[in-house]
């Protein structure tokens, strides 16, 4: 009985970690991620992201997520933009995603 209790608890908390939401920042590629003045760059973006550098979000506390479907967001690269979806540890799979 304590075993199956315990394994409720974990599925329960396993849940709660991969709950939808929104997540709003910039989608910029992996490479420039760390650096502040590429925010918004929409140009170089679009350009590193065309060349195979993967797309990310960087929140404006400073937090980066992967992206799961990058075909939703390479549209969007360069600007600040507000994803709805899961996220799973630092990866979002992507429901829709509101350009600001």
């Amino acid at each position: 009985m304590k075993k199956l209790t315990v394994m409720a608890a974990l599925a329960a908390g396993m849940a709660i970690s991969a709950m939808a939401a929104d997540f709003t920042g910039y989608i910029v590629d992996q490479n420039c991620a760390s650096k502040k003045e590429m925010l918004g760059n929409v140009q170089c973006a679009q350009s590193c992201i065309k060349r195979g550098s993967p797309a990310v979000l960087v929140t404006d506390a400073g937090k980066v997520y992967k992206i799961a479907e990058q075909d939703k967001v390479k549209d969007s690269a360069g600007k600040k933009v507000t994803i709805s979806g899961t996220a799973k540890e630092d990866t979002i799979s992507v429901d829709s995603v509101k350009e600001m």
